[in-house]
């Protein structure tokens, strides 16, 4: 039997994603804050696949914590993905350092702490998968939400340089760019039908690109040409653009 530990499991894209790995025949581990939403999932797991479920309490901001966390949990899993995230708000973020470090510490401190864990386990044991789930954000700072961005791009090198150092030991690491998807964290934003992916969609990428082994995914194909076309604009002109 072959585990996935997903970190940050009550997402809705972690969710999504723990579903496709279930239906697949994996192990699930589920990882996050919040016990009460975790037990919903394992229980709907549990109801649908034939899998063992469990789930474990785990903080992306107890760094001192996050050794232990990895050395107890029942089944040393064969992929590891990293899905919690904070989008947080970026003008509070300006003004007060504790949105912009809460900003900071869940989406790049946090990963980087406890994937450290992560790679080191796997280097040794020369077995294992890595999935980090970044941001389109990253890719250029943008006033609307540039602390957000900034670390979605620091934590999209650290999954690049990862997989530069794991690719010797056959250890593939993916990062994952979703582009606008339909959660949560999103709701009440003004998401454009076409560019704007359904958790499930995310799930199912997610696990085709894992079997294939790929190192970098769009959710949509179409933020691939988006992203590209953005990154050609001269700083400039992006500079006076309002995004």
């Amino acid at each position: 039997m072959k585990y996935i530990l997903i970190l940050g499991a009550t997402s809705d894209i972690a969710a999504a994603t723990a579903y496709e790995f279930a239906r697949n025949g994996f192990g699930i581990l589920l990882a996050g804050r919040a016990p009460e939403k975790l037990a919903v999932i394992e229980k709907d797991i549990s109801s649908r696949f034939e899998v063992p479920v469990s789930s474990h309490l785990f903080d992306a901001e107890d760094f001192a914590g996050h050794a232990s966390f990895f050395a107890k949990l029942p089944h040393r899993p064969d992929v590891t993905l990293c899905a919690f995230g904070y989008l947080g708000e970026q003008e509070k973020g300006q003004n007060e350092w504790e949105e912009a470090q809460r900003i900071i510490q869940v989406n790049y401190t946090g990963a980087v702490s406890v994937l450290n864990i992560v790679a080191n386990s796997y280097a040794e044991q020369e077995y294992g998968a890595i999935i980090g789930i970044s941001s389109v954000a990253g890719e250029r700072g943008r006033q609307s939400n540039y602390l957000y961005g900034s670390a979605k791009a620091g934590f999209t090198a650290y999954l690049s340089g990862l997989r530069n150092r794991l690719a010797k030991k056959g250890i593939p690491v993916l990062t994952v760019k979703p582009g606008f998807v339909r959660t949560r964290m999103t709701e009440g934003l003004p998401l454009p039908k076409p560019l704007t992916a359904e958790p499930e969609q995310v799930g199912k990428a997610i696990y085709k690109a894992f079997r294939s082994k790929e190192d970098v995914i769009y959710t949509l194909p179409v933020w691939k040409l988006i992203m590209q076309n953005i990154r050609m604009i001269p700083e400039g002109i992006f500079k006076k653009m309002n995004l």
